[in-house]
């Protein structure tokens, strides 16, 4: 038992460091190696102790930084997710079948942990961990669905060639090497038209909470960023959450320096104007009469000539942060969650503006594959991302999302901005290369020419479903099969 345990924990702390921020990929490939070696136990039991040990360590160590906002929420999630993992070694078997079943089991369990509960949880992802391998290449075929499937792939390989069956590694390798050529030879995007951006990082301290008196100073950050900016450029990118007005007559309370709303509306306008650029404002705000119980977050886009041309609301909230699933059972034991809860968005994933059209994910939306493709398939010729990480401990989340960002752009070959208020922002290239990054809670306005792109991906036009499919058919025909040695 000891021996088993031992070998998951090892496989989990390969797995683990091979995720942002440490990224040493070719210690994932080993870890899921290893994880393929403890599958040779010939019990089911065995299997499963070994694999909920991997699981167990991996995501411990990959959403560490959630232990400093709720430490009852991330033992329950370690505890829980990880035991997915038991699950796909368990029923993968000792045989040679776990060579497909392995991959198969992988692909299913990725995708329902960035689907269930509560909309998913995304988080330490099996292709984070090969964000910068060559692996990589097979993103735009069939999506990080693909590339969770190829990376657990190659990790059979490597154990077959460790116990010197050579022909089976490289039956199992084929595969994996036709899924990154198909990456590199098949057509994509292709551009339209250059133009030059600003993406604004107002600064400020990291792992702070909510307030509403800071909200000005957060403001003031970024319109003071935004006037450094020493180039005529067409496009000015704020973060999420920067404007947070409050409703004209409000009373101002003990904070006697907050933006009415239509000082807020004037004043993104006017900096639009002196820039002479579109401006993309993040703002959070009640929602006001329409549902007075709910606040809002959205992006607007704002002309040159301080016109509001476009709004997008975000769709794909944060559970527990911006809507609380089962709140009147949370509350009993809980009085610190969110009184109020955002109010989704259903509109299209899209900005109009003059100088392009825009795919947006707003924050927590770039780490679901589904809502960057939605972006593209809308007639997102760049995809932006402005998002707020000033709440979270250490830098493990905010280089997650970086990786995510990186993620989308080689999923659907489009240019990725992604814009924080205290970090990370960044500058993603369609190839997944970061040309532009910030430092946390340093200000900073980041520069760069990208380019409009149209066209689609293999894997922006088809989504998930065709490798679930497969997965899904691996598992059916080896029921089968068995069934049929039974018989």
């Amino acid at each position: 038992m000891i021996r088993r345990v031992a070998l998951g924990a090892l496989a989990g702390f390969l797995i683990a460091f091979s995720l942002p921020p440490w990224g040493w990929w070719p210690l994932g490939l080993i870890g899921f190696a290893l994880f393929a070696h403890g599958c040779i136990e010939e019990r089911a039991r065995d299997r499963f102790v070994m694999g909920y040990a991997a699981g167990f360590v991996w995501l411990a160590m990959g959403e560490l930084w959630m232990f400093d906002l709720t430490a009852p929420g991330y033992i329950l999630v370690f505890v829980v997710f990880g035991a997915g993992y038991s699950v796909i070694a368990a029923a993968a078997g000792s045989g040679d079948g776990r060579l497909v079943k392995l991959p198969a089991g992988f692909v299913l369990y990725e995708w329902f942990r960035w689907t269930y509960p509560f909309g998913g949880v995304p988080l330490a992802t099996v292709p984070m961990t090969q964000v910068d391998s060559p692996l990589n290449h097979s993103l735009p075929v069939l999506g990080s669905l693909l590339l969770t499937a190829v990376t657990v792939a190659t990790g059979c390989a490597l154990q077959l060639l460790a116990t010197r069956r050579f022909d089976m590694a490289a039956i199992v390798f084929g595969p994996v090497a036709l899924s990154v050529l198909l990456g590199v030879v098949l057509p994509a995007a292709s551009p339209i038209e250059e133009i030059d951006v600003a993406i604004v990082q107002g600064g400020g301290p990291q792992r702070t909470r909510a307030d509403t008196c800071e909200n000005q100073r957060v403001f003031d950050r970024h319109a003071e960023a935004t006037a450094s900016i020493d180039r005529q450029v067409d496009l000015v990118m704020w973060p999420e959450n920067v404007v947070n007005p409050i409703a004209d007559g409000s009373p101002l309370g003990r904070c006697d320096d907050l933006l009415f709303m239509s000082e807020a509306i004037e004043a993104t306008a006017e900096i639009a104007r002196e820039q002479n650029a579109v401006l993309i404002p993040g703002w959070f705000h009640s929602a006001g009469s329409a549902s007075p119980g709910n606040t809002v977050n959205y992006s607007t886009a704002i002309t040159a000539e301080g016109e509001t041309v476009s709004r997008y609301d975000k769709v794909r909230i944060v559970p527990f942060g911006e809507f609380v699933p089962l709140r009147g059972l949370i509350e009993r034991f809980n009085d610190e969650i969110p009184n109020r809860d955002v109010l989704q968005g259903t509109g299209p994933a899209v900005l109009e503006s003059p100088v392009a059209t825009l795919g947006i994910s707003i924050s927590w939306e770039i780490f679901f594959d589904r809502r960057g493709r939605s972006a593209i398939l809308d007639g997102g010729e760049i995809l932006v991302n402005p998002t707020n990480g000033s709440s979270y401990w250490l830098t493990i989340l905010q280089s997650q999302q970086v990786a995510s960002s990186r993620l989308r752009a080689m999923e659907n070959d489009r240019w990725v901005l992604q814009a924080a208020p205290t970090g990370f922002s960044a500058i993603v290239s369609p190839d997944g290369r970061v040309l532009e990054r910030t430092g946390i809670s340093e200000q900073r306005v980041l520069y760069g020419t990208i380019e409009r792109r149209e066209g689609l991906t293999l894997a922006t036009r088809l989504g998930p479903g065709p490798m679930l499919g497969l997965a899904i058919a691996i598992y059916v025909v080896s029921v089968g099969s068995a069934a049929r040695r039974r018989t």
